[in-house]
């Protein structure tokens, strides 16, 4: 029962941030990320309540989806590398790490319906990372337009894997920030409603700087 015990855990944290910001934790998807995970594993977080999932390869989507399903919400959280979207595209809810124009160009000829996409920022400038750096997403938004599949609704990012909680908070200001200017864009297309960041070392910062969907792994399938 450690995935229920963890998961009760991670669920009065999340408590706590939604108190310290005045936020409602309704507001929060918690997304389990099951990229080193067992399929016996992603059976407990299953039964344990969680039913929102996130991958980061092809093959460990492919492999729990021929297993659970639409029992779950697939998100696909990692690098997508073009080739491969054929694979996955029509069986993932989300995709996490839209950050070129090719990707979105074959989101839109493999898809049969509209997909929802976050854009992934690379707001601390970090070479490591990927995603469109801060100023690139005003007219990147614009150029999605071209693109009837492939729907904006919110930002991405990833903050440096830092003891400093100032840069931390920092970058998911900055986000924040710039989701609330496409936002006030009023796009049908991109409506940018949400924030994808936090992880588990820094979810709780996420949620105090308006975090809707945050991705946990290790600190909810820890024995």
């Amino acid at each position: 029962m450690a995935v229920a015990t963890n998961l009760a855990e991670i669920n009065k944290q999340i408590e706590t941030s939604c108190e310290k910001s005045n936020r409602n934790s309704d507001e929060i998807t918690l997304i389990a990320v099951t990229k080193y995970v067992t399929i016996e594993r992603n059976q407990e977080i299953l039964d344990a309540g969680i039913k929102h999932f996130g991958e980061n390869r092809n093959e460990g989507f492919l492999e729990k989806y021929k297993h659970f399903g639409d029992q779950a919400k697939w998100h696909f959280i990692g690098t997508l590398q073009t080739r491969k979207v054929k694979d996955i595209i029509d069986k993932v809810d989300m995709i996490h790490s839209l950050d070129r124009l090719s990707l979105a160009k074959e989101i839109n000829k493999r898809a049969d319906s509209p997909v929802d996409c976050f854009l992934q920022v690379n707001v601390s400038g970090e070479e490591t990372k990927h995603g469109l750096n801060i100023e690139e997403v005003p007219a990147f938004i614009e150029q999605i337009k071209q693109y009837d599949k492939v729907r904006v609704v919110g930002l991405m990012t990833m903050a440096p894997h830092v003891e400093d909680q100032t840069l931390i908070r920092n970058v998911f200001r900055k986000l924040a920030e710039l989701r609330d200017e496409m936002k006030a864009r009023k796009l049908d297309y991109a409506p940018c409603e949400f924030l994808s960041m936090g992880m588990s070392n820094d979810f709780e910062i996420a949620i105090e700087e308006g975090a809707t969907h945050i991705r946990v792994g290790s600190k909810l399938v820890k024995s």
